[in-house]
């Protein structure tokens, strides 16, 4: 009876998130204004329609350690992707090759408090959360070191695609602590349990290839020249899509994993019915009668 109880009451929480994601309104910027000022952070618009953007990790000191200012300019890029309409997927890489991000900025991190600490990895697990959470479809390009908080980084996003050079791990018990920035939540949805609690638990450093076996990874590439050739790739067939289109079902899809298969259809219910009201869903059955390719404008 009581199990009954919790899930109604987990089930009401998460079809309220839902409806609250559903109903936010984001302000609209352009994209020029869309290119970060942060210098731990690049951005650009590419692609065939200037609709992809990509975002660099560009503090080469310390290997794109997560320090406070790398923290904040990302959050910026976050704001910007869910505030610019033009933007329809989002490349996340390192300006240089042979890291990626080597986690937590131990040499910022020494001199926080114990409350400081705390207060640091809580806004750095929602930062990842928002960053999961972004309207568009996400790709995280590895190559070299991805530990920790870098890993971590990598499992908010949509897609991973590694290198021969990626060197992947939740290592953070060989430090004393454990992953807290969404590491010990994401790993063992994505490649199960067992397999998640014996990486972590063993602090094990993975090749791109062993990272691809067990589906940490979608693709591995040769080097990071090829990283942003695959990653167009893949950003390209998604921007042909319906945007509206895909930010429900993506919404859909993270919202009801893990979750009954009534409340996820519940879920998707919910996800369906704010398309159903899009000019985008008309110009995909117009398009599709009249034999062309639809013209997506977002709307």
């Amino acid at each position: 009876m009581l199990n009954s109880k919790f899930k109604q009451i987990l089930n009401f929480n998460k079809l309220n998130r839902l409806n609250i994601l559903l109903k936010r309104t984001f302000t609209t910027i352009s994209p020029s204004e869309s290119l970060s000022n942060n210098e731990f952070i690049l951005s650009k618009m590419t692609g065939k329609n200037q609709n992809i953007l990509q975002i660099q990790l560009n503090s080469h000191k310390n290997r794109n350690a997560l320090s406070r200012t790398l923290l904040d300019g990302l959050k910026a890029e976050i704001h910007r992707i869910n505030s610019t309409q033009e933007i329809r997927a989002a490349i996340l890489l390192s300006a240089a090759p042979k890291y990626f991000c080597a986690g937590a900025d131990l040499k910022e991190r020494k001199n926080m408090s114990e409350t400081e600490v705390e207060l640091f990895v809580n806004e750095l697990r929602q930062t990842f959360q928002d960053f999961a959470e972004v309207r568009v479809p996400t790709i995280a390009c590895i190559d070299g070191p991805a530990l920790g908080g870098g890993l971590e980084l990598a499992l908010a996003a949509d897609f991973r695609i590694g290198t021969k050079s990626s060197l992947i791990g939740l290592t953070e018990v060989a430090l004393g602590i454990i992953p807290g920035a969404g590491g010990s939540q994401r790993l063992p949805r994505l490649i199960g349990e067992v397999k998640a609690k014996e990486l972590i638990f063993t602090a094990e450093r993975l090749s791109g290839e062993k990272a691809l076996e067990l589906g940490i990874l979608n693709y591995n590439v040769e080097n990071y020249e090829d990283l942003e050739t695959k990653a167009m790739e893949i950003a390209e067939k998604i921007t042909k899509n319906a945007p509206l289109a895909i930010s429900a079902v993506k919404r859909a899809i993270n919202l009801g994993i893990g979750e009954d298969i009534r409340t996820g259809l519940n879920i998707e219910r919910l996800c369906y019915s704010q398309i159903i009201k899009t000019e985008d869903r008309l110009e995909g059955v117009k398009a599709f009668l009249e034999k062309r390719l639809p013209e997506y404008k977002g709307k």
